[in-house]
């Protein structure tokens, strides 16, 4: 109405595209029946979290015209940490194209799928999280098939252990949690010569969420501070 359009002003306005980096993007094989789930693991209070996030989704469909339609999850370690701003997007958390799902209200580990399992390892306590970490390496050895998929899900494990008992070295850990021995078969060798520098800065983009810095992720990865500033900046462009 002629009344509602005296209440805006048009103007043109330019946006400035800053970096932005996506946790996680899994695409389908194939099929466009399926979709594009974009991934957020945010373990720190962070107020513009929704507004980066959906900038990135916007963004990535800006650029690479996917036909598939797309959902995200965004996976808190608690409510407390999730700001729940999000007056701007509320029709997409309403038609649960968006899902929130906070790991301390989930069920017992050993019904969880394993991805999830393991990043509920994360806010675990000590003593439950040296029996849930066993329980994970065993259902890893018998439910995950590809021998590099294996070896990714057992790295991330040993990472999240070597994150959670820095006073323990990564032998103890290996050690420990019968690490050690199975990295000794040729199964594992295998995994490890074909994906072993892939799998670990596949990890990259999951710790800075838990909010490791770059120097703390190189040590606990063995690798160069240098390599993970590359990786990031790679999976920036």
């Amino acid at each position: 109405s002629p009344q509602l359009a005296e209440s805006y002003q048009f103007s043109s306005v330019e946006v400035k595209q800053t970096a932005f980096r996506i946790d996680g993007v899994f695409l389908p094989n194939q099929s466009i029946d399926n979709p594009i789930y974009f991934l957020e693991v945010q373990f720190q209070l962070d107020e513009d979290l929704y507004d980066r996030l959906f900038a990135e989704i916007f963004l990535y469909i800006r650029q690479n015209k996917p036909k598939n339609r797309w959902n995200a999850v965004v996976i808190y370690p608690t409510r407390s940490i999730d700001t729940r701003d999000i007056q701007h997007y509320q029709e997409f958390f309403t038609s649960q194209r968006v899902r929130v799902i906070y790991l301390d209200e989930l069920g017992e580990t050993t019904s969880l799928p394993i991805g999830i399992a393991t990043i509920k390892l994360i806010i675990a306590k000590d003593d439950k999280a040296i029996t849930q970490a066993r329980e994970l390496i065993n259902r890893t050895k018998q439910e995950v098939n590809s021998q590099l998929q294996q070896q990714q899900v057992l790295q991330i494990i040993e990472t999240i252990l070597i994150y959670k008992f820095p006073r323990m070295n990564r032998e103890e850990i290996e050690a420990m949690f019968g690490l050690s021995e199975l990295k000794q078969t040729r199964f594992y060798q295998e995994a490890k010569e074909e994906g072993r520098e892939e799998a670990k800065l596949e990890t990259v983009p999951g710790l800075i969420g838990l909010g490791l810095t770059i120097e703390q992720i190189a040590q606990v990865l063995k690798l160069s501070v240098e390599e993970i500033r590359q990786n990031i900046n790679i999976k920036e462009k």
